[in-house]
């Protein structure tokens, strides 16, 4: 019997799990270790969803009371602990630690099984919040803000990328307050919306890949063609970036070391843009950054930026740029005159060094 009403309150989420599980399995625009991550999110999902039905189950039975509290104590410990999966499967480069928060959360609602901290089942079987009671929100609170600013930062700022990021904004909010205005019946919804949002992520994710350079996560050379022919009377310069000594990286420590140094700078180079500032690979190791409606000072700082952090780096780059006063200059041409600084820079950089640049 239990099972039945499980599928049928469920049955669309499971069904949208397995559909997301299979796609995920058989696309090829995802690298293996971020399919792995969000097919375990999928498998948390389903898991939260046999936990919060449960524990819907038992309400009003005080046989079951202290198995409510321990049901209790996993949705509340999971809610943070999905999200930090999220992170952890959407965010490039995000470390382990990520998960920390949720493991001290989870402690602490494990150990509101006998001292009541964080919510309590009295004896007649109804709830009460306890003076921490607010804690497992505000810690998904935090979760949700740092996951919306890690992929606005990591976006490339444009339309296509900023809406899944504005949806995912919302859902997570309908789950901070959600609970509050419609009260605890939409901790059974929690789990479809997780599920709805993070399809939806994901197929706005395969779209934006056809823009997208698959090593670096910058638009590449297709998107830099369509974007420089969209109004390119906004177009105020552009900066063209090259990486110094690519082929020694290559010839010496191997291919997976070169793409390891250019993933590094495209990162430099997506902590350096703000807005109205797009970053593109058009090229092996080339890169260019168009700058809309920027000032001379903003394009200047942007470079300061840009050299601040691959200085952080093991890494070196050529960097030029060429700046339009008035309407003189078409996007072709900036793009010369940049290119054209950008290899003087180069040369000069190989000739400190006294080095041969065609061998390197």
């Amino acid at each position: 019997m239990a099972i039945k009403e499980y599928l049928i309150q469920n049955w669309s989420l499971v069904l949208l799990l397995a559909a997301f599980s299979i796609s995920l399995k058989t696309t090829v625009f995802l690298d293996k270790r971020t399919v792995r991550r969000i097919l375990i999110l999928n498998i948390a999902v389903f898991l939260l969803s046999i936990v919060v039905f449960a524990e819907f189950y038992v309400v009003g039975n005080a046989t079951y009371r202290t198995l409510r509290t321990v049901l209790m104590a996993i949705r509340y410990s999971s809610t943070p602990f999905i999200i930090a999966q999220i992170l952890f499967a959407l965010v490039k480069k995000q470390r382990w630690f990520v998960f920390i928060p949720a493991i001290v959360l989870a402690g602490i609602d494990v150990s509101s099984i006998w001292n009541g901290v964080v919510f309590r089942v009295l004896e007649d079987g109804s709830f009460e919040r306890g003076p921490i009671g607010l804690l497992p929100f505000i810690v998904a609170g935090l979760y949700c803000a740092w996951l919306i600013l890690t992929l606005l930062r990591q976006s490339n700022r444009t339309a296509a990328e900023i809406i899944p990021i504005v949806f995912f904004c919302v859902i997570f909010l309908s789950g901070l307050f959600f609970p509050f205005l419609l009260g605890a019946d939409y901790s059974q919804l929690f789990c479809m919306t997780i599920a709805i949002a993070l399809f939806v992520y994901y197929v706005f994710s395969i779209l934006q890949l056809t823009k997208k350079d698959a090593l670096t996560g910058l638009l590449n050379r297709q998107a830099y063609y369509s974007d420089v022919a969209t109004d390119p009377e906004d177009i105020s310069a552009i900066v063209s970036l090259d990486m110094n000594g690519l082929k020694t990286v290559n010839d010496k420590q191997g291919h997976d070391a070169g793409d390891e140094a250019l993933s590094t700078l495209a990162l430099c180079i997506w902590r350096s843009l703000k807005r109205r500032q797009s970053g593109y690979r058009v090229g092996g190791d080339e890169f260019v950054i168009v700058c809309r409606k920027t000032t001379h000072l903003e394009v200047d700082q942007l470079i300061e930026r840009i050299r601040k952090y691959v200085g952080e780096t093991d890494y070196t780059c050529s960097i030029g740029y060429s700046y339009r006063i008035g309407d003189k200059k078409d996007v072709e041409t900036l793009l010369k005159e940049s290119d054209t600084v950008m290899y003087e820079e180069k040369a000069a950089f190989y000739k400190a060094g006294g080095q041969d640049r065609r061998k390197k």
